[in-house]
């Protein structure tokens, strides 16, 4: 049975994404392309265009590699962060382990957030994920991400589902 208040109550999801979003850190995706290898920032690895042949290897990415806070971002992530009410916070990471991810934000002071490791880096994961949320009941959602492929990826939510209040933000930053 469908209590009145849980209508009438929003469920908040906030999600960021982590690399290049909230931390930048010195973790390389490496690239073999025709037997040479190219090292790749995430914020290249976001633009990159596959080729027949590449070979993707993330394995820096099982750990986060001298982390800095992208302060903007970090400032935003921290008044959502301490906002009371029904909301749920949540990192949501092309990476394939959560628990350096959780670590770093322990380490931050943040140890109650949710992180999900998606282990996969097309846009379509991060925007299936999202669905998910939508259909667990969320109805007010902000994404935050660099990679325009994966905002524009979420972005197209909003035409399957215009009752739900979803803001889809690039993150940019000097």
């Amino acid at each position: 049975m469908i209590k009145l208040k849980d209508l009438l109550i929003e469920k908040k999801l906030r999600v960021f994404d982590f690399d290049d979003t909230l931390v930048k850190s010195n973790s390389k995706v490496y690239l073999m392309r025709n037997g040479k290898k190219i090292t790749m920032t995430p914020g290249l690895y976001a633009v990159y265009k596959p080729e027949p042949g590449d070979e993707i290897d993330f394995s820096e990415f099982d750990k986060v590699i001298d982390p800095k806070k992208i302060k903007s971002m970090f400032k935003v992530f921290k008044r959502i962060h301490s906002a009371v009410g029904n909301r749920r916070l949540t990192i949501l990471t092309a990476r394939s382990k959560y628990k350096p991810v959780r670590q770093f934000f322990k380490d931050s002071g943040h140890g109650d957030v949710f992180v999900v490791a998606l282990a996969d880096a097309n846009p379509q994961k991060k925007a299936d994920w999202v669905e998910g949320q939508i259909k667990k009941g969320y109805d007010d959602i902000a994404f935050f991400d660099d990679s325009n492929k994966n905002v524009n990826a979420v972005k197209k939510l909003k035409r399957k589902y215009p009752h739900i209040k979803m803001k889809s933000q690039l993150v940019k930053y000097d």
